[in-house]
């Protein structure tokens, strides 16, 4: 699948960068109308990681601290601290392998899917099993993939990788360099280290002759899991509907890195179902998955702050 993508005002955009790299542009081999080769230049807008975590978060509602409308009623693992809300496995970098969650509750959830998993530390891994148990706690970790990296589990070994991915790339791209004084008026030539006197900086922006954003779904995978086909029609939309409100609402990527997105194609279909379409579907598709465990929602009490200084001091000792 792909969307034409544009700046919502000018031409210029930032891409992400990458320490000690920077922006991350390279050179395309294509074939021009007369035989010959020749290069294009091509710029990394956002990486596959990056447009994982996003994908991720338009899923929550940060003022209501619960899942978007639409989702209701979709399982995921959720960390309080005293009470409130601390993070879950929607937004944790790691989904399920967060340490907030395996840590968490003195580790009982750990323990549980330990159990759930039945996997030994040695011999091959049953991944349709895992997918299965960890579809019911949390879809999103099966449609983003999951490492459970602890050696308590398996030896470390469980991995499902992502079903759902996607980057954004510019096309004939050239660069505008630009830049600014940081003012002082009262000590311009003070200590610059210390955030003192006036410092000047650099700024490298971009504009291109297209931009586009790229999805894929992997279908084999997805199906070799065995997870029913109620389920997985729901993480079918569930991954469409990530995609469609991700080019609606998720295209402001930095201060300087605001686009809008043309419709969503696919080479292998003439017509993909819109947003509103989707948000119909998921409440009925939600409700028709038979492997939900009661409750959907995993409480699991994050270890208090009073707890974690005591003990940081006792590791510092």
């Amino acid at each position: 699948m792909q969307a034409p993508l544009r700046p919502v005002q000018g031409e210029r955009f930032q891409p992400t960068g990458f320490a000690d790299l920077g922006p991350a542009t390279y050179k395309v081999p294509v074939r021009a109308e007369n035989g010959q080769w020749r290069t294009v230049d091509k710029l990394l807008v956002e990486s596959v990681q990056s447009v994982a975590n996003r994908l991720e978060a338009v899923c929550w509602d940060p003022d209501s601290d619960d899942l978007v409308q639409p989702l209701r009623g979709l399982p995921y693992v959720r960390v309080e601290r005293n009470g409130k809300h601390l993070t879950n496995s929607l937004l944790e970098a790691h989904r399920i392998n967060s340490p907030y969650i395996l840590e968490g509750s003195g580790g009982a959830f750990l323990e549980t899917l330990k159990d759930e998993l039945m996997a030994e530390e040695e011999g091959p891994v049953d991944l349709r099993h895992a997918a299965r148990v960890i579809f019911r706690y949390d879809p999103n970790s099966v449609l983003h993939g999951v490492f459970l990296a602890t050696s308590k589990i398996a030896g470390g070994r469980i991995r499902l990788q992502r079903l759902i991915s996607g980057f954004i790339e510019a096309t004939d791209i050239y660069p505008v360099e630009s830049g600014g004084v940081k003012n002082d008026r009262i000590n311009p030539s003070g200590d610059a280290a210390a955030g003192y006197g006036n410092v000047p900086y650099h700024r490298t922006e971009y504009v291109a002759r297209e931009i586009t954003a790229f999805f894929n779904l992997d279908l084999q995978t997805l199906r070799s899991y065995r997870l029913g086909a109620e389920a997985e029609e729901l993480l079918i939309t569930l991954a469409l509907w990530k995609i469609q409100r991700f080019l609606r609402v998720g295209l402001r990527l930095r201060t300087a890195c605001d686009l809008t997105a043309g419709p969503l194609t696919a080479d292998a279909l003439p017509e993909l179902p819109s947003l509103e379409v989707l948000e119909e579907r998921l409440p009925e598709l939600i409700e028709r998955v038979p492997l939900w465990r009661e409750p959907r929602v995993t409480v699991i009490e994050g270890e208090p702050e009073k707890g974690r200084r005591k003990a940081a001091k006792k590791e510092e000792a």
